[in-house]
């Protein structure tokens, strides 16, 4: 027997351990970074009223079993025109039944509210994780990537939902590139020019820093498809975090003339640690945590902006040839990069450039609720 429960964080935390075996390439979120998340009262986009988001989780026989977010990103739909309400954290086993429950339940909580159309995974906006793997399911994710299994992709489509909006994460082997090949003549006077300065984001100006990354990302991702500014609460709420784990050497913000004009995000790949505990912290986890920096060889790149004015003068380029080579330095050997739409030739040319290869392939999968 079924049975559907509405917010309950802890069972809804314990379904992938049920559904998803040991040797799957599944990365749960740490207990404590889920947990906030989804308390609609801790949670900016719910406590500031940009959104609301419902969690409902699938028992079967009393054990967990699947589990979906149905939300609203009110500010995204204001933003962009649109109806749409949104699914995300939807995970349960190769169980028709137990999907077909979750969706419904998400699909009438969003129709109860007058949406005319539904779309996901969006964990819990299109600023955070989102996608459905539809490709390289056999290929470890890094931090801030999404990983679902292929049977997802059978059960959305039988239940009515339809590929939209595909996507692709990368990964660069840095030992086989030269990151002097991202360079042509507009990087080479950037980096010789002494107005251009590169501040590292470390604990001192974290911050700072922080803030003036928030406002590039704003600033340049503008344009693209469903973005929506992060408001200063948002951001810190979702980064804040990110001060333990960083490593000063591999992330920058650009300054001209004292402006604050680009910025990369890169961090350790945190992914191996949080598998090998579960997603759980526990007495052993200080020295895990210590272990694992001192020997892991993988880092990420969150994302990566320009400022508007400051496109089209090969910032990006130099920014991605000072991660690059600091990165080498530093010992890591492979670099992943989060998605990249199909839509956005520009970035799409530079992962080339920088040697990316492509790691898994994603969509968004949409149902219109209109009967």
């Amino acid at each position: 027997m079924i049975e559907i429960f509405s917010n309950d964080r802890r069972k809804a935390f314990a379904v992938t351990g049920h559904v998803y075996g040991r040797d799957s390439p599944y990365v749960p979120p740490m207990w404590s970074d889920f947990d906030r998340m989804l308390d609609p009262a801790r949670n900016p986009l719910t406590r500031d009223g940009h959104g609301r988001f419902e969690l409902f989780v699938a028992l079967r026989d009393g054990v967990p079993a699947g589990r979906i977010i149905a939300a609203i990103h009110d500010a995204s739909n204001a933003r962009h025109g649109t109806n749409r309400a949104q699914f995300g954290y939807f995970d349960c086993g190769d169980d028709p039944e137990t999907a077909g429950a979750l969706l419904g339940a998400a699909e009438a909580w969003a129709r109860q509210r007058g949406m005319a159309e539904i779309s996901g995974n969006f964990n819990l906006t299109a600023m955070q994780q989102i996608g459905v793997v539809t490709e390289g399911f056999g290929r470890a994710p890094y931090t801030d990537m999404v990983w679902t299994p292929p049977h997802l992709v059978t059960l959305l489509e039988a239940n009515g939902y339809a590929r939209t909006f595909p996507m692709t994460t990368f990964e660069i082997a840095l030992s086989d590139i030269d990151p002097a090949l991202l360079l042509g003549p507009r990087q080479r006077e950037i980096l010789a020019d002494p107005d251009y300065r590169w501040m590292p984001i470390d604990r001192r100006h974290f911050e700072a820093r922080l803030e003036e990354s928030r406002l590039i990302l704003n600033d340049g991702f503008d344009g693209n498809p469903m973005f929506v500014p992060p408001s200063q609460a948002e951001y810190r709420f979702q980064a804040g975090d990110m001060m333990w784990v960083i490593d000063k050497r591999i992330s920058t913000v650009v300054h001209h003339k004292g402006e604050p004009i680009g910025a990369i995000i890169a961090i350790p790949d945190l992914n191996p640690l949080v598998k090998a505990v579960g997603g759980r912290l526990g007495p052993s986890f200080p020295f895990r945590f210590l272990r694992h920096r001192w020997s892991n060889r993988r880092a990420v790149i969150v994302y990566q902006s320009v400022s508007r004015a400051a496109h089209n003068r090969g910032i990006n380029g130099a920014m991605l040839y000072k991660v690059a080579t600091a990165l080498k330095a530093a010992g890591y050997a492979r670099l992943g990069g989060t998605w990249i739409a199909d839509s956005n030739g520009p970035s799409l040319r530079q992962a080339e450039k920088a040697g990316a290869r492509p790691l898994h392939r994603l969509h968004l999968f949409s149902k219109s609720l209109v009967v």
